[in-house]
């Protein structure tokens, strides 16, 4: 809660996991994979270069996950 917020309900635990998983994984699509980088010319340019961004992404967590069975938002860690 801050000093400015007035009538502050705290939110379910359900919703503080979720919304902090998808902050993490926009955090780590914009550091790792440099998804606000993108010097496409044409929008299929974009397009693939988005999907392929995504695709790696995917692959990474699904290996960290079911392969070494770490963490899924944990994909810098190299041990």
């Amino acid at each position: 809660m801050r000093n400015n917020q007035k009538d502050y309900k705290k939110q379910p635990y359900i919703f503080r996991k979720s919304r902090k998983r998808i902050e993490t994984l926009f955090s780590q699509l914009c550091d790792q994979f440099m998804m606000r980088r993108n010097y496409a010319k044409t929008f299929q340019g974009f397009k693939t270069r988005i999907l392929s961004k995504l695709t790696a992404l995917t692959t990474i967590q699904y290996i960290i996950k079911f392969i070494f069975n770490r963490n899924i938002n944990n994909i810098n860690i190299s041990t």
